[in-house]
């Protein structure tokens, strides 16, 4: 296995960059998530590390080399793709040993990664059969199992599990994270699904047009997001975020939105008379007895998705969505009294999180 440093890399296509300046670095043994949204670059990126298309600028490095000058063969890199990408005409067991077989590798030992691989990824059972015989679940196991038997320095995964159902792709990312600690190999993975990434990975890097916003381990990029997209853009329901100014109120800082005000607690004098944006997390708002705070709201629309149930309800000339007890008896039309504790507020000035 080996670590990956991706050095200011730049890619343009024509007058549309792609990439702009992009410097991350992957510890050996990682899971790293590129995370983001559709055309942000991470699949683009992607393909550099792997050296499928080249960079117009920067360096990609592998154990602290160079590995510019080098072939996707040289780098020794596996990729999984979104659309599996198997040999119709093989068997599994071909699938899962042609690489090793194109480099020369003897047939006891491909026998005997083969037959790990498939123990790893519970596929035992599946080795004479054709691609065309297999569900997409068994596809994508299929095609991890062809890039785990190269043993590769490093594994690049390209949305992966995109093709599956909702509760098939729960099963297989539980599988991966099991898979990867039992090999401790260095992962790329791209993704713009969050649970995925927050489920997955070690470290996240957040990218939008080609840029990153955020490097951090999943609980830091969720509870301390560097800006607005990443609060956004991470969290489902997403954040609210209210347009407001903050005042002093004696000893107390005041957030006053359309409507309503909000305690950020101690004065901050980073955030008095400038326009600002506090984010709350739904989850962050508690539903408390009606009298014992100001901040109250009427309820437009419950949801009960039944593991979790969602109110919205208007605030002031604003909505805000919070997290309900599940045995709540809310109905659209009631008043709710709100709670917020201070330290929950995240406070965004020009989109930078202060």
């Amino acid at each position: 296995m080996a670590s990956l440093t991706v050095d200011k890399i730049t890619k343009r296509f024509g007058a549309y960059s792609a990439l702009s300046d992009v410097t991350f670095h992957v510890e050996e043994g990682s899971f790293c998530v590129l995370l983001g949204p559709s055309g942000c670059g991470k699949s683009t990126l992607l393909n550099i590390i792997a050296g499928l298309i080249p960079q117009d600028a920067g360096r990609v490095l592998m154990d602290a080399e160079a590995v510019d000058h080098l072939s996707p063969r040289e780098r020794d890199v596996a990729m999984v793709f979104q659309s599996y990408a198997l040999y119709p005409h093989m068997t599994v067991a071909q699938n899962l040993g042609f690489g090793l077989k194109m480099r020369g590798i003897s047939k006891t030992l491909i026998r005997m990664r083969i037959e790990e691989a498939a123990q790893m990824l519970g596929i035992e059972d599946l080795l004479e059969r054709r691609p065309r015989q297999l569900s997409g679940g068994q596809r994508q196991r299929v095609a991890m199992g062809r890039a785990l038997v190269r043993r590769p320095k490093l594994f690049l995964l390209d949305e992966p599990l995109s093709n599956l159902d909702a509760r098939l792709r729960a099963n297989v990312r539980l599988e991966l994270k099991r898979i990867h600690g039992q090999i401790k190999g260095t992962i790329v993975y791209v993704t713009h699904d969050q649970v995925e990434a927050m489920t997955l990975g070690d470290m996240v890097v957040v990218m939008r047009e080609g840029k990153i916003h955020q490097i951090g381990p999943p609980q830091t990029i969720y509870s301390q997001p560097s800006d607005r997209f990443v609060a956004t853009f991470i969290g489902s329901p997403e954040m609210n975020i209210f347009k407001g100014r903050a005042a002093i109120d004696g000893d107390r800082c005041i957030f006053r939105g359309s409507g309503f005000s909000l305690d950020l607690g101690k004065p901050q004098s980073a955030v008095i008379s400038e326009e600002l944006e506090a984010g709350i997390r739904p989850e962050d708002v508690e539903i408390v007895p009606e009298g014992r705070t100001p901040l109250r709201g009427r309820v437009d629309l419950v949801s009960n998705i039944g593991s979790e149930v969602f109110v919205q309800a208007r605030l002031g000339e604003e909505v805000i969505s919070v997290r309900a007890p599940k045995d709540t008896s809310l109905q659209p039309g009631d008043t709710v009294s709100l709670s917020v504790p201070p330290e929950r507020v995240h406070i965004f000035h020009r989109g930078r999180r202060i």
